[in-house]
């Protein structure tokens, strides 16, 4: 094709998906039902592509402009399905979600019963960035198990393992201690499979009872309750994706007060700007120059905004020997099994997960 004979502009999919709409892929469903009008005429295809001349409308209302993309760093409780409606009538993240939320998408998923960091999105190019194998960006997931394994197992993830036809990917796997008839591993990914984790293990004959997630590439769990959100600063997102810097976001709850930010890591980021994980460094270094752990409201990423918790009763946190990765993921300080508050992250000072 010449290319004078390039349409203009973007295929409408993709401009629903960057104004907030849905998802690229759900924005082609919307329109194969009917439900999006292209300057007066109904459309059935997502193969027109669009320009800011044409009029939009979605269920009969005007497209909005595109909003600047946003990320939120979300705790997500187990029993919750990381989906925007359910069949089975169970209950969604976004039904849990604070009120003064916007709409958002979630980038990946976590199953049913597990637990932790799950990012949220008003952007669906961001969304599908983030969800991309090629960003490189590793999950760190604390794992629980019944029973024990040994290192000539573990071996067979950190290789690469088959089950039933599926391949995954080496994982990077540290058995961290053993706890009664439990035992706790601290599992990093960058494919991120449906139910990978617990597939995995039951070809090693264990069963995983508890799974959550403490990272998503440079960004982690920090202080999150479960139920509570917290919006990441604009600048630290531009950073972390190989953006130009710009305006920072007012750090606030919503009754006005400052808020604990959670913290970056930098050593799961990919390639880049260096900026946040250089803040991250600096304010760990400032922490232990007075012999403590760097507190959530010392390190850099959160803009203090958090929604609100809905912190479910009961449930037991990963107990001594659970590890923080530190904000450069790095090896430093000794190991302890003095407990943490209770956060997913595990122990402060503990020994970081061997790569």
């Amino acid at each position: 094709m010449d290319k004078n004979d390039t349409p203009e502009g973007d295929r409408i999919a993709k401009v629903l998906s960057r104004a907030g709409v849905a998802s690229r892929r759900e924005a082609e469903r919307m329109i194969e039902d009917g439900r999006v009008k292209v300057n007066g005429e109904r459309i059935f295809s997502p193969a027109l592509n669009v320009t800011a001349k044409d009029r939009i409308t979605v269920d009969g209302a005007p497209l909005a402009a595109p909003e600047p993309a946003r990320l939120w760093l979300y705790h997500k409780p187990a029993g919750l399905v990381t989906s925007a409606s359910d069949e089975k009538g169970r209950r969604t993240v976004f039904d849990d979600l604070p009120e003064d939320m916007p709409r958002v998408m979630s980038v990946g998923r976590l199953d049913l019963n597990s637990e932790g960091l799950l990012l949220l999105t008003n952007d669906g190019e961001l969304k599908r960035q983030l969800e991309l194998p090629s960003t490189g960006w590793l999950r760190r997931y604390r794992v629980r198990i019944n029973g024990s394994v040994s290192e000539e197992k573990l071996d067979r993830l950190r290789k690469g393992i088959s089950v039933e036809g599926v391949d995954y990917q080496p994982m990077q796997v540290t058995f961290d201690r053993q706890q009664g008839a439990n035992a706790w591993l601290t599992i990093g990914l960058r494919e991120g499979k449906n139910r990978e984790i617990r597939r995995a293990m039951a070809a090693l004959d264990v069963t995983v009872n508890r799974l959550i997630r403490i990272s998503y590439g440079p960004f982690q769990i920090g202080n999150l309750e479960p139920g509570e959100v917290e919006e990441i600063r604009p600048k630290v997102l531009r950073e972390q994706l190989g953006e130009s810097d710009g305006p920072k976001v007012q750090r606030r709850r919503p009754d006005g007060s400052n808020g604990a930010k959670p913290g970056l890591r930098g050593g799961g980021g990919p390639k880049g700007p260096g900026g946040a994980r250089k803040q991250a460094s600096e304010a760990k270094r400032s922490g232990s120059a007075k012999g403590t752990t760097p507190d959530a409201a010392k390190r850099p990423g959160g803009t203090g905004r958090v929604f609100g918790a809905k912190t479910p009763g009961g449930g037991d946190r990963p107990g001594p020997g659970s590890q923080r990765p530190s904000p450069k993921g790095d090896r430093s300080g000794p190991k302890t099994d003095r407990p943490t508050r209770g956060g997913p992250g595990g122990n402060r000072g503990a020994k970081s997960p061997k790569r």
